[in-house]
C-alpha cells in the first residue's frame, strides 16, 4: 500500500513543499489561538466560565 502512495507522490512536481506548508498552517493556527486566548478580557472569561453553571428553566421540563 505504501509503495503505491510513494510512487504517486514521487510523480508530483515540488511535493517536498507540502510538509512545510502543513507545518506553517499548524503552527500559525496554534500561535493565533494562543494570542486570542491571552488577549481576552478577564470579565469575558469569567462570564464564559459560568455558562455551564447557570440554571436554565426552559430545559428543566421534558415535553413529550
Amino acid at each position: 500500500m505504501l509503495k503505491f502512495i510513494k510512487g504517486n507522490l514521487e510523480n508530483i512536481h515540488d511535493v517536498q513543499i507540502f510538509p512545510i506548508i502543513s507545518l506553517l498552517i499548524f503552527f500559525s493556527f496554534f500561535v493565533g489561538l494562543f494570542i486570542y486566548v491571552f488577549t481576552r478580557k478577564k470579565e469575558e472569561i469569567e462570564e464564559i466560565s459560568h455558562i455551564p453553571l447557570e440554571n436554565d428553566h426552559h430545559n428543566d421540563k421534558i415535553n413529550f
